[in-house]
């Protein structure tokens, strides 16, 4: 039985004018994603994995070509119908977390539910139920201020499952992570998979994503050039504190 396709992007191309220059930042991508993936995009800095996080997430549009997320073509949306796609289709993990400062954790969570127009009780006990999902049942009241860095990230990843989105972007989960506390967020990534079939498509440097990931699609000079399988690539193990590493 195949799979549902979740995402297909068709002869991306994105540029940028500086004075007389053209910059191609993305060169043609197109790449199709099933429900359920989880999928890695590797590569060095500047080579469009960020760009491509802003179409697939209707942040931004492509200079030609096209954006389907469910079948539906993304870059002709309007600003309201992709202000509804964001809000409800996707959900978004940043490095630097992102969290509202004044808010504490609970607020932080329910905030897109009530965009979404859900009740405010309903959000509270809702937001209630993540938290405590990914381990942050007891630092419901805390602000970020108050939190380590992992425990902002994992406030950060119940609110991107606010709305039940079917896609979750999330650009350098771990990049301002230690080792351990990096793994232990690659897992719930994981584990929010398979709980809850929700597509992850994560941008990334870190090689720990690798033992996770279902693909890995690496791009360079914003082109794709290389599209791995998880039984096809090489990982080395390694230890860090003391567990088993991939």
């Amino acid at each position: 039985m195949s799979k549902r396709e979740i995402v297909r992007t068709q002869g991306v191309w994105k540029t940028y004018y500086m004075g007389s220059e053209e910059v191609h930042a993305l060169r043609g991508i197109s790449i199709s994603v099933e429900a359920g993936e989880y999928i890695s995009i590797m590569g060095p800095s500047g080579s469009g994995k960020s760009t491509f996080f802003n179409m697939v997430g209707g942040l931004d549009k492509p200079t030609s070509g096209e954006v389907y997320i469910d079948e539906v073509d993304i870059s002709q949306l309007g600003i309201y119908e992709l202000a509804w796609l964001r809000c409800r289709k996707i959900g978004y993990i940043f490095q630097t977390f992102n969290l509202i400062p004044v808010m504490n954790a609970l607020e932080n969570v329910s905030l897109p539910m009530v965009f979404a127009g859900l009740g405010a009780d309903e959000s509270r006990d809702k937001a209630a139920a993540l938290l405590a999902r990914v381990g942050l049942g007891d630092r419901l009241t805390h602000r970020p201020i108050e939190m380590s860095g992992g425990q902002q990230q994992r406030v950060a990843i119940a609110r991107a499952l606010a709305n039940d989105p079917a896609i979750i972007l999330a650009d350098e989960p771990t990049g301002n992570l230690d080792l351990k506390t990096g793994r232990e967020i690659i897992d719930l990534l994981t584990e929010m998979k398979e709980e809850r079939n929700v597509t992850i498509i994560t941008a990334t440097h870190d090689h720990k994503m690798l033992a996770a990931s279902d693909r890995v699609i690496w791009f360079t000079d914003g082109q794709v050039t290389r599209i791995q399988n998880r039984e096809d690539l090489d990982i080395r193990v390694g230890t860090i504190g003391g567990a088993e590493e991939a």
